[in-house]
């Protein structure tokens, strides 16, 4: 676990470091936890029991997580897991469990054994590493990272000139950096789109002059089909450091703050690296700040900000009620900026180039470049830098190969599992926030999941809907109530068992869960089955008996 002060360390980090220790969080643990820090166990307990991450019962002596979500829904998930599970039936000291998307999309069906990923295993190799029998592959970052077209640095002796110039007249970063943002036309890459020169700005000029302020790069992607922050964080880690330094800059941010899911491994090392490298140049000291990484004890609720947030303060990783915001109130109540990955790492070019040179990178519309995550059924699925605006059709025949053994595109998501589908006769649609809207589905994270013909879109609504009811934190009865009940209608239409009205409660439902849902989560949980009843009724009208 990186952090600052050991003494500093929260409940979600003491914890980490004692599972780390004791390979488990035992009861005996836990309550001689409790009696050394005063702290009550039953808070302990609520905080452990919270994140999936924590172990409550003795490990096994091997652990394989196989993906079940959508992008490995597609590649054949259920009889790699299968086989996986067959193979190990005689281990009873080796866990085999499904999980939530591992954000290694592009290498479906992924897993990991003992939180090692294991990229382009066969299921034998998987229970071959399970087994000790073969040799596990170092977590180690890739020792030949790709120069990006973002970077506009063009030696690893440039890397952090633009902070440095910037350093020099800090009154005028303050000024002048959130206007170049904002006339670039960046927006936050993480999916809201809040545009991240505003959000500087707010930070910039909340609270009184002297107190503490955070700046955080939420690194916590773990949305089914994305993996673009992965490889920017292993590959680009400069960048990302450089782009948080400028917003500790321009906000006044004394502290900043990687917080990072705990299955990237090797791009916390990447991270890790870069930070040390950066405080050996001397710019952390120069700049007046601290800079750590905190480990993500799972969730994809964290990626939700206000979430995030109470993790980062030691507590259950659920939803704040908003108003107020984390501009002015956020980490221990103070102002706090807040930006994924890629939105960062593309504010040294932007600053490098200028507002109207980064703009014109973009076609069809679109303004400056975008990373995509590509997976399913492409020749080459993987992270591409391309012009924002580029048709999704260009992006599958140039970039990625074209489609995977000449099979016919069926579907395509354009931004993330809580995307809408869109048909594949909308294949022009430039990859653009506005005209993505328009066609009727959002660019979101900028995961773009590409189906072929031949998949039941009914059952990869369903794949997709049960990632959000088993990922909800359950605080609000709107999210934990409407996506069981959603995730329980589909079951049963797709086990035969529907009687022609079962989805007639569906916009009712829908428009209770965007209404009243506390976070984004809930808001999105129908997305994928409303977009399939619109666009492919013929596989709605299968199950259902009446086609």
């Amino acid at each position: 676990m990186s952090g600052g002060d050991e003494s500093a360390m929260n409940l979600l980090q003491q914890l980490s470091e004692l599972q780390s220790k004791h390979g488990w969080l035992s009861e005996e643990t836990l309550r001689a936890f409790s009696a050394e820090t005063l702290i009550p166990l039953y808070e302990i307990q609520a905080v452990a029991s919270f994140y999936p991450h924590y172990r409550l019962k003795p490990p096994p002596r091997a652990h394989v997580a196989v993906c079940r979500d959508a992008s490995c829904h597609l590649a054949g998930c259920d009889l790699y897991t299968s086989k996986i599970k067959a193979g190990l039936a005689g281990d009873f000291d080796i866990e085999v469990h499904e999980v939530s998307c591992l954000g290694r999309c592009e290498s479906a069906p992924a897993a990991c054994v003992d939180d090692v990923p294991v990229l382009g295993w066969t299921a034998d190799d998987v229970i071959a590493g399970a087994k000790g029998e073969q040799a596990l592959p170092p977590d180690e970052p890739t020792s030949a990272p790709r120069r990006w077209p973002t970077d506009p640095h063009e030696t690893t002796d440039d890397h952090y000139a633009v902070l440095r110039k910037w350093m020099a007249d800090r009154d005028a970063a303050r000024a002048e950096i959130p206007a170049l943002l904002e006339a670039a036309g960046l927006k936050g890459m993480g999916g809201a789109g809040f545009p991240p020169g505003l959000k500087g700005r707010l930070v910039r000029d909340s609270g009184e002059s002297g107190i503490n302020k955070y700046a955080v790069v939420n690194a916590d992607e773990s949305e089914p089909g994305t993996f673009k922050d992965r490889v920017i964080l292993e590959e680009q880690p400069h960048l990302v450091l450089e782009g948080l330094l400028l917003g500790c800059l321009v906000s006044g941010a004394d502290e900043g703050i990687i917080y990072i899911r705990h299955e990237y491994g090797r791009e916390k090392t990447a991270m890790e690296r870069e930070i040390e490298r950066a405080r050996q140049m001397g710019l952390l000291d120069d700049l007046g700040v601290n800079i750590w990484i905190f480990v993500s004890p799972g969730g994809y609720i964290l990626g939700e900000e206000t979430a995030l947030i109470e993790a980062l303060e030691g507590k259950r990783g659920e939803p704040r009620n908003k108003p107020p915001y984390p501009t002015d109130h956020g980490i221990h109540g103070q102002p706090t900026l807040m930006n994924n990955v890629e939105t960062y790492s593309f504010v040294p070019a932007i600053l490098s180039e200028g507002a109207d040179s980064w703009k014109a990178h973009g076609i069809n519309g679109g303004t400056g470049w975008k990373f995509l995550s590509v997976s399913g059924d492409v020749e080459k699925p993987g992270v591409y830098c391309v012009p924002m605006g580029i048709t999704l059709r260009d992006l599958v025949e140039q970039e990625c190969g074209g489609m995977k053994n000449g099979v016919a595109m069926k579907a395509f998501c354009p931004g993330g599992a809580s995307a809408p589908f869109l048909p594949a006769s909308l294949a022009d649609t430039p990859l653009e926030w506005g005209a993505v809207q328009e066609a009727g589905s959002m660019l979101g994270s900028g995961a773009v999941m590409i189906v072929a013909e031949g998949h039941d879109m009914l059952e990869l609504a369903a794949n997709v809907v049960r990632f959000f009811r088993n990922e909800s934190c359950g605080k609000c009865v709107p999210c934990r109530v409407g996506s069981e009940k959603a995730v329980d209608i589909l079951d049963r239409v797709l086990a035969g068992e529907g009687d022609g009205t079962d989805f007639d409660v569906f916009p009712a439902l829908d428009e209770a869960l965007r209404l009243t849902s506390i976070c984004g989560l809930g808001q999105v949980v129908l997305n994928p089955a409303t977009s399939v009843l619109k666009h492919f009724p013929d596989d709605v009208a299968r199950h259902l008996g009446t086609a």
